[in-house]
């Protein structure tokens, strides 16, 4: 399928490919609406899985492209992604190659974890410039996997879990993303590693961040990647990412927000991959319940591995809820934080989830699954101190005192004011002159200069 519109043959565009998954949909998605802002025409390749619906994006192009992931049965996200990094290489191909035909096309933007694409992009001299959809930090956490294997911590993973990995400060060993590791070892090192080297290959880097946030890494990661790097977020502050959203909103969620008082409500959402069994549910809702806050709880179908939705919960837990708390499938995520009564979150430290978070001024605690969000979590809690990392995981006592801690104690009241220096860093970022916003402005010049190049 593709939606062609009615432009014109040999009209100068931009080709963007998301990898299909919620997290990084949106980001790929924001940056073109920022892209097409600044006058780019738009082209986007997606997989047939969760592919968007093209009527809510008329000012873009789309193209499908078969993946079969369908019919394989391929699961969990780590197969995923290395099921469709084989399956896409000839569709992608040719894709590609025919909005070349049609159009004339600066560059392709794709995702990280399309490693394929580079050599594909090379094989047409067409500049290649990689959207990293996590946080600086984690993308050098990332990048340091060979090192940390090499120094054996994969190996003691089960002893000496908080032990510091002295070649990256401030990570622990248990903040190596240990289940994917022990579980798709040679897979996930194999993904880790062609990630990293493609996209050092590629033409530039984009980042959906702020450089007031990762100044510190910024050297680090100049020193690894030589190439033009470009930090212009946080993107969902140009472009709301609800039309993108693979779920549907329940809107109630605002209307029992606005009986609530001013920050004494705890927002909780791990997401929309992760999973957990029906024990580690329960304590969630006992740590809630036992906390005695007034809390909205986003359960969406498919948290609970085996489950519907909230058919495992006791009814003595649903009971006890009911008083103070309010279960929904899904929220409108970004309008959620921004709500007068949200006085913490409790978050799976995805990067989108953490900058929107940020940008709201509201404090985290934080239950990290895997991939990036081991390292945002650690940052949160020990850089920039503007949340509380749940150490021994998801155990009922922790969480009630963790909650305790971010929305009644003085501890949480430094972590607001943290927080919310930073929402400030953020509004003048993106304001004219802004750290952001001239990012942005080199950003369209570069892609603008590879014209010539690409002739």
């Amino acid at each position: 399928m593709d939606n062609q519109g009615t432009t014109s043959i040999l009209q100068n565009r931009i080709v963007l490919f998301p990898l299909p998954f919620q997290g990084h949909i949106n980001p790929m998605f924001q940056l073109a609406n920022i892209l097409h802002s600044r006058g780019f025409n738009i082209s986007m390749i997606h997989t047939k899985y969760n592919f968007p619906n093209p009527s809510k994006y008329p000012h873009f192009n789309f193209h499908i492209i078969s993946d079969g992931l369908l019919e394989s049965g391929v699961s969990n996200p780590v197969n995923i992604i290395k099921f469709l990094n084989s399956n896409c290489v000839e569709p992608f191909r040719e894709c590609l190659d025919r909005l070349m035909f049609d159009y004339h096309v600066d560059c392709v933007i794709t995702d990280a974890n399309w490693p394929f694409t580079q050599a594909i992009a090379d094989s047409v001299n067409l500049p290649r410039i990689v959207l990293r959809t996590s946080s600086i930090c984690s993308f050098l956490a990332f990048a340091a996997v060979s090192l940390f294997r090499d120094k054996g911590y994969f190996s003691n993973l089960d002893s000496n879990m908080d032990a510091p990995i002295e070649e990256f400060p401030p990570l622990k060993i248990k903040d190596i993303p240990q289940g994917e590791i022990t579980s798709n070892s040679e897979d996930v090192f194999q993904i880790i590693d062609a990630m990293v080297q493609q996209t050092k290959k590629a033409s530039a880097l984009i980042f959906n961040t702020f450089s007031e946030l990762e100044e510190p890494d910024l050297p680090k990661l100049y020193n690894q990647f030589l190439m033009q790097t470009f930090t212009i977020g946080p993107f969902h502050k140009f472009f709301s990412a609800s039309t993108t959203s693979l779920l549907t909103h329940d809107m109630n969620s605002i209307s029992w927000l606005d009986k609530q008082e001013p920050k004494s409500v705890l927002y909780v959402s791990f997401g929309s991959v992760a999973t957990m069994d029906t024990q580690k549910l329960q304590e969630v809702a006992f740590g809630l319940a036992n906390s005695k806050q007034p809390f909205l709880w986003v359960i969406r179908p498919g948290l609970v591995n085996g489950s519907e939705w909230i058919e495992t919960l006791p009814n003595e837990i649903l009971e006890s809820i009911s008083e103070r708390g309010y279960i929904v499938k899904w929220a409108p995520q970004q309008e959620v934080l921004s709500h007068f009564a949200i006085g913490g979150f409790w978050t799976h430290s995805g990067w989108n989830s953490t900058l929107e978070s940020i940008c709201e001024g509201v404090p985290m605690i934080c239950s990290s699954f895997f991939g990036d969000q081991m390292t945002n979590s650690r940052y949160v809690s020990d850089v920039w101190k503007i949340g509380i990392k749940l150490e021994k995981g998801l155990e009922r006592d922790e969480i009630e005192n963790a909650i305790r801690r971010l929305m009644v104690e003085k501890e949480g009241d430094g972590m607001r004011e943290r927080i919310l220096c930073l929402k400030e860093k953020i509004d003048v970022c993106l304001n004219t002159g802004g750290s952001s916003y001239q990012s942005l402005e080199k950003l369209v010049d570069f892609i603008t200069s590879l014209r010539s190049s690409t002739v």
